[in-house]
């Protein structure tokens, strides 16, 4: 594991360095997730942070959520704020050194794509398809906006991240997201990505 990239990340979250957090499940995130039925799906949120994501749909009866970081500091968080959240679905690790092949039925992207180098990107796509089982789903929210281009959160746009895409999904919706928070109004793509086989 990266050290100093862990270090990076964990001094964020210790010192409360986290401007990108907004405190709950984000409306997005929540719309899709309560018109979700099975709630035995097994589903990883990588790049977790806080993780209000996995709490939230805890809190509402889903049993096979896993959450990665590669920080422990926000894992702790999790922990202290869930203490009943399944301890082996809590993985202190680099997303990209995940060796689980064909497992989740969903992933879910929030604010993590952003924070990693954006020559990772195409290596994010690969990762994501490896990760899915046969039918799974990548879905979440990219930043539609230039951003920062020496520290995250990296920006980008909409063609940019469909070239990442396109040879390895079906893409069920990506568009610009009509229920954002209001600082990120008209700057968030919201995408749903199915695994494609060809």
């Amino acid at each position: 594991m990266n050290q100093n990239l862990k270090d990076f990340w964990n001094d964020k979250y210790s010192e409360n360095k986290t401007g990108w957090d907004i405190g709950h499940v984000s409306p997005p995130l929540k719309k899709y997730f309560d018109q979700l039925t099975d709630k035995k799906i097994k589903i990883l949120i990588p790049g977790a942070g806080n993780s209000h994501e996995a709490e939230y749909l805890h809190r509402n009866g889903f049993v096979n959520i896993y959450v990665v970081d590669i920080a422990p500091a926000p894992i702790a968080n999790l922990r202290k704020r869930v203490p009943d959240f399944p301890l082996d679905h809590l993985i202190e690790r680099n997303f990209f050194d995940l060796d689980y092949k064909n497992y989740f039925d969903l992933i879910i992207e929030q604010t993590f794509f952003c924070a990693i180098t954006p020559n990772l990107r195409k290596n994010y796509a690969e990762k994501m398809h490896q990760l899915l089982n046969d039918t799974g789903k990548l879905c979440g929210l990219l930043f539609n906006d230039p951003l920062n281009t020496d520290h995250p959160p990296f920006g980008g746009n909409k063609q940019e991240y469909i070239s990442y895409f396109k040879n390895l999904y079906k893409f069920l919706k990506f568009e610009t997201c009509y229920n954002s928070i209001a600082p990120r109004k008209d700057r968030e793509l919201f995408i749903l990505l199915q695994k494609s086989l060809d």
